[in-house]
Formats: C-alpha cells, structure tokens, sequence
C-alpha cells in the first residue's frame, strides 16, 4: 500500500485540480448559459431559457454549408497527409535514420513563417496565371497540409520509435513476410494510436484556422471561422450557441476516436 511522501497534503493538491478544472471550465459555462438564454443584461441570471439561437444556426444554409466546407479542406488536408507522410517516415526510420534529425528542422518550417506573410506569397503566387487557386478550396487544402505537418510527423515518429520498428521489420522478413507486407500488415497496424493523436491534433487546430481561410479564400468558399467572423455583429446568443456547437462536435469527435482506438480485448 502506498504511502504519501512526507509534507504532502492529497486533499490540497485535489483542491488545486478541482480548482484548475473550475477556471478552465467557467468561460465555457458562460458562453453555453449566454447562447441559452432568452435576454441576459441587467441581472445576475439570465430572465428566460431557450433553443431558438441554436435552432436559428442549424436552421441556416450559410452555416450548414460554411460548416461542411470546414469538413471537406480539413479531411482533404489531412487525407493528403496521411498519404505523403507516413511512406516518408518508414522509408527515413527504416533506410535512412540519420535524416531523422534534418527532417526535425524542415518539418516544423511551417511554423517559421507567420501565416499572414505566407498568405501574401500565396496570394502572389497563386493569384492569377495557369495555377489561379485562390479563392478555392486548393489552395486551402495545400495550406493546411504544410501546417499538419509538424503534427503528423512528430506523433508517427515518436510511435514509430516506441514500436523499434528496424526490429519488428527484420521478425516479420524472417517468417517470410515481403517489405510491403511487413509494412502493410505488421508496422501499420502498431501506429494506429500514434496515427489517431496525429489526425485529433491536426484536426482540431485546423478546424478552428482563420488566418489563411480568411486572406486566401474569404467569402468566396467560407469556412466555419470566416462564417463566424462575419457574423461578429449578429445577436451574441446567436454568436454564443456558434461557439459551443463547434466546442461540442470537437468534444463528440475526441470521444469517438478515443472510443474506437481502445484495445479490444
């Protein structure tokens, strides 16, 4: 039976969890209350409880279609990266393991360049001439693919290193296993947690982008981000029931994932 070290207090140090979690959870609080009240000015309390701002957002065309093109450019984005990055990172760690360090340095470029100025080069580039993409999904998927990448690409690595994949290759070739079969049926089925952390991290963080769907795209093919933007100076509650709804199906798709992920036993 384990005993607490000396100076310890467990009460004190739950308080400070509990105290924590009540911090975090205070401005989600009040913007759920906010988009589910009827009028909230002059009280305390809000004077009435109501769905009509949620009904009103999912009641509307410009939010249904600004919320599945967020969808289509994230799974785009991270559909294209799952298919370059993961051939990368078997042929560096099995072939190659001393380019690990140098891809270390190009992969987190991205984040390098501020957004804003990487959308002027864009814009530059792509504005008009036989690769005109602005203004389409494209060039939104390409964006958000660059930025992915450095989360892609250190969760792989690091399972790809919990798993010693040099060793699990060399056992699955002995019992007469090809490359492709022991990547295919061997290696790719041990990197399915590291995989699913990597689409969460990217998805989430992409989800929620505004910067190049805003300079790059705007109006012309509006994302959850812009739709929300533009609509800064609608009704709050209306603004509010935006926020939790995105909050909500962010939380519902973690749970999913997690759920599916578990060991079956």
């Amino acid at each position: 039976m384990s005993r607490a070290e000396p100076g310890t207090h467990p009460l004190y140090h739950r308080l400070m969890v509990y105290l924590l979690f009540i911090i975090l959870l205070l401005p989600l609080a009040g913007t759920l209350l906010y988009s589910l009240a009827t009028s909230w000015s002059a009280s305390l309390l809000p004077s009435g409880l109501t769905f009509k701002w949620y009904l009103a957002l999912w009641s509307d065309p410009r939010f249904l279609a600004a919320f599945g093109q967020s969808l289509l450019v994230c799974v785009g984005a991270l559909l294209l990266s799952v298919l370059l990055i993961l051939p990368l990172l078997f042929v560096v760690h099995y072939h190659f393991p001393r380019l690990d360090a140098l891809m270390n340095i190009l992969i987190l470029l991205p984040f390098a360049v501020p957004p804003v100025v990487s959308s002027v080069g864009l814009l530059q580039l792509y504005g008009s001439g036989p690769m005109a993409m602005v203004g389409t999904p494209w060039i939104l998927i390409g964006c958000y693919f660059t930025v992915a990448l450095p989360f892609m690409y250190r969760a792989i690595t690091n399972n790809l290193q919990a798993i010693n994949l040099r060793d699990l290759m060399d056992a699955a070739q002995l019992l007469g296993a090809s490359t492709f079969q022991a990547a295919f049926l061997v290696v790719l089925p041990n990197l399915r947690k590291g995989l699913l952390v990597a689409l969460l991290l990217s998805f989430s963080f992409l989800f929620g982008e505004f910067v190049f769907a805003n300079l790059l795209v705007g109006t012309r093919y509006e994302t959850l981000q812009v739709y929300l933007n533009n609509m800064r100076n609608s009704s709050g509650h209306f603004n509010s029931a935006l926020v939790i709804s995105y909050f909500l199906f962010v939380l519902v798709l973690t749970w999913v994932a997690n759920h599916l992920n578990k060991d079956k036993s």
